[in-house]
């Protein structure tokens, strides 16, 4: 059944842990309380975040990220959900970062406060699957909040890229680290240094992103579609394979075969391994506990 997102203005100036719990069961409307994103649970298991700057294509700034941080965590606690979906308008995922916020600050200030630190800080540690789905604009932090992300969907219209050295800086906010382990270090080293821009297909072809599509509404669909089915896997195994992956891009290969191999023996010790291994060899459709 779909729901109704209702943008409401919000009647607090920050976000505090004792706000109520924003996630509600897919059965059940939604009702938005954030000014810079919308929050969806219309898919069961999956919950779906869009940025909703509109006039300023969705700009990134730290108000946006306080309330994106927010609800991923929220979504991340929530027994319900298992997969979410992180997405933007068909024009713009996220166009870059509200360069009003940051244009006259200097460096004390910037370094004390350590901006922008808290824009890729939560979403590495979220433990359930992030699926990107980007369409139109995805620059400068929004390339990088596209490539945070564990899957990334675009359509082929999308255009990402990283051109900060147009305004004299550089990425900041994991660019030159995520791009170059996703494309190359020469690949990225012309990107960066030229601020080039590079379509949905190529990042297809590069291996930034795991589909392209042809059309804003297949890429949003076809993420939808696949957190779907993680959601109905073992929510053990899935954060177990999500961890395990993620390891791969921070360790050596010996590190990484040692760590997986202690996660795999350890899923031994589950239910999930009993009733998905007796569910294979009975020739039935597995129920998980996930535990």
């Amino acid at each position: 059944m779909a729901t109704r997102i209702i943008a409401r203005p919000l009647a607090y100036k920050h976000l505090s842990s004792s706000l109520p719990r924003l996630v509600q069961p897919y059965s059940q409307p939604a009702t938005n309380q954030y000014q810079n994103i919308l929050v969806e649970t219309r898919h069961p298991g999956v919950g779906k975040i869009t940025l909703n700057r509109p006039r300023a294509l969705n700009a990134l700034s730290s108000s946006l990220f306080q309330e994106l941080n927010h609800a991923l965590q929220n979504f991340d606690n929530d027994e319900s959900t298992g997969t979410i979906v992180l997405t933007g308008s068909e024009k713009a995922f996220a166009a870059g970062a509200d360069i009003k916020e940051m244009k006259d600050l200097t460096f004390s200030k910037a370094y004390n406060t350590n901006f922008i630190a808290s824009w890729s800080s939560t979403i590495p540690n979220i433990r359930k699957p992030i699926i990107a789905a980007v369409n139109g604009y995805a620059l400068g932090g929004g390339c990088e909040l596209a490539l945070m992300a564990d899957i990334l969907y675009c359509s082929s219209s999308a255009m990402f890229g990283q051109p900060e050295i147009k305004l004299g800086i550089i990425p900041g906010a994991g660019g030159s680290q995520r791009l170059t382990a996703a494309i190359g270090k020469s690949r990225a080293m012309e990107l960066i240094l030229t601020g080039k821009n590079f379509s949905g297909t190529e990042a297809a072809q590069w291996g930034v992103a795991a589909r392209v599509f042809d059309t804003a509404e297949e890429c949003v669909q076809g993420a939808l579609k696949t957190a779907s089915k993680i959601a109905e896997m073992s929510q053990l195994a899935v954060r177990a394979a999500k961890e395990a992956v993620n390891k791969s891009q921070e360790t050596g290969l010996r590190e990484g075969l040692d760590y997986e191999r202690k996660v795999f023996h350890g899923l031994f010790g589950s239910k999930d391994q009993k009733v998905g291994m007796s569910a294979f060899v009975e020739k039935k459709n597995p129920e998980w506990s996930n535990e």
